[in-house]
């Protein structure tokens, strides 16, 4: 990946803004090589991220608020390192990740469900001023 050495760089502490992610977890990315880039440094050793590390930043918060795996995110990233000619790999890691997603939408929607009959059943009870029938551990 090459950078332009006039675009705008930003320092750790900009990018954590933007990102949303600590200081500490930028870091923690960088180490655990889940950048698709190595992080540029002043002669004075601090890190200078450019705007397409903010980027594929923001990509990796979202797969890692849906769920995906450390160990799929890094090999995501690898493949994004190696360039050109692994998209059918990385397709299937997107996939693979999606279908999780969409299985763990799926379970929600079940779980909101039982949640809403469970809150009517209350709300019309409440409204009669009945409270029997409503799990009362007396009526074992």
């Amino acid at each position: 990946m090459t950078v332009d050495a006039d675009a705008e760089t930003l320092s750790i502490g900009e990018v954590a803004e933007r990102t949303g992610l600590s200081v500490h977890a930028l870091r923690f990315y960088e180490r655990e090589g889940l950048l698709v880039g190595p992080v540029r440094r002043t002669t004075g050793g601090r890190r200078q991220y450019a705007a397409v590390d903010v980027d594929w930043l923001h990509i990796c918060v979202k797969l890692r608020e849906s769920g995906m795996p450390l160990a799929d995110l890094r090999q995501f990233a690898a493949l994004v390192r190696q360039g050109p000619g692994n998209e059918a790999e990385r397709l299937e890691l997107l996939d693979c990740h999606r279908r999780r997603v969409d299985a763990q939408i799926q379970a929600l929607v079940e779980c909101r469900e039982v949640i809403v009959r469970k809150v009517d059943i209350y709300a019309d009870h409440l409204n009669r001023g009945q409270a029997g029938g409503l799990w009362d551990p007396t009526e074992r």
